[in-house]
């Protein structure tokens, strides 16, 4: 009785949060597996008439989506590589430091949103592969010179619990996206325990409390309602999981944030047009940085979406922030 209240409670907040009024038969059911966004959600009509940024400039909320579609549909095919430029290969080291601060263990069920080209579920699975090798070999130590009693608990346990499989579930608006991280998948002969979704992070194909870890590396900033994608994460965790979140914030040291104002504006949207041929879009990318709220307000954000415990630490002097809360 005490569950169902709960789960009655969050349900009621998380729809008291929207600003939309579903009528009818609601909203349309989720589908866990592959899904195809549909053309028209529940809240498209109330947004008509409102606008958001995207970069510095001013659109209609409906637009913005389309646009942010077309600007990854555009890159995709030279998005690693402009990472690798762009960051000067340190985007590596902040996605490493996601990883070692989540610290998964066999069994995990991950969840990683926006996540097109794979580097966060690639680095979860080496991790959690290597996580189970060293159980093993801590294991055998311990079974070098073991009792009867040792042997029998053992095979017991095994054949009890067997082997634990993590999973990760890559989810992604932009097909293209997907499409260029299956065939890095398919160069590094990576395909147990990997799934790709097509999906909104606004309206994730998935049912209620489905996942161990939810994360978002530097994509929650090109969703127009990210109120709404926090809830949507918090849905679809299971009580006790955590919200990740890797995205660009506030630099806070004044010096290190002219030096990077100057290399972005000037030095990123030449890059995208050198590499990518496409300067536009790397503009919008610095200008969408700048848009996007500081540590601290997008820490109560997350707080306001329901979760707890939630925490941030700068990395590389705030160019890049980690942002993590937990599902009680």
């Amino acid at each position: 009785m005490a569950a169902s209240m709960r789960l009655l409670f969050r349900r009621v907040i998380r729809l008291s949060h929207r600003n939309v009024n579903v009528t009818g038969a609601g909203a349309p059911g989720r589908l866990a597996g592959c899904w195809e966004p549909p053309s028209c959600r529940c809240f498209s009509e109330a947004a008509g008439d409102r606008s958001t940024h995207f970069g510095f400039e001013t659109v209609p909320e409906t637009e913005k989506a389309k646009r942010v579609y077309k600007v990854f549909e555009n890159v995709a095919q030279k998005y690693d590589t402009m990472n690798d430029a762009m960051s000067l290969g340190v985007h590596r080291l902040w996605k490493d430091t996601l990883l070692h601060v989540m610290h998964p263990q066999p069994g995990v069920r991950l969840l990683d949103v926006a996540g097109g080209t794979g580097d966060i579920a690639f680095r979860f699975l080496e991790y959690v592969r290597f996580q189970q090798e060293r159980q093993k070999r801590r294991a055998a130590r311990s079974m070098q010179a073991p009792s009867w009693q040792d042997i029998s608990n053992n095979y017991s346990t095994e054949e009890e619990d067997g082997p634990q499989e993590s999973r990760a579930v890559v989810c992604d608006i932009n097909k293209e996206m997907l499409r260029v991280g299956k065939q890095k998948a398919d160069g590094l002969g990576i395909s147990a325990g990997l799934s790709w979704v097509v999906g909104d992070a606004e309206e994730l194909p998935f049912d209620d409390d489905q996942f161990d870890i939810y994360t978002i590396a530097f994509g929650i900033r090109n969703v127009t309602h990210i109120d709404q994608a926090l809830q949507e994460a918090l849905r679809v965790l299971k009580p006790g999981g955590r919200f990740m979140c890797l995205e660009f914030s506030k630099v806070t040291n004044p010096v290190l944030a002219r030096l990077y104002d100057a290399y972005s504006f000037q030095m990123i949207p030449v890059l995208g047009e050198v590499i990518a041929g496409d300067w536009k879009s790397y503009q919008y990318l610095v200008e969408s940085i700048r848009k996007f709220p500081d540590q601290e307000e997008f820490k109560g954000m997350i707080e306001d979406a329901g979760f707890y415990s939630v925490k941030y630490c700068n990395l590389t002097g705030g160019v890049v922030a980690l942002h993590s809360g937990f599902k009680l």
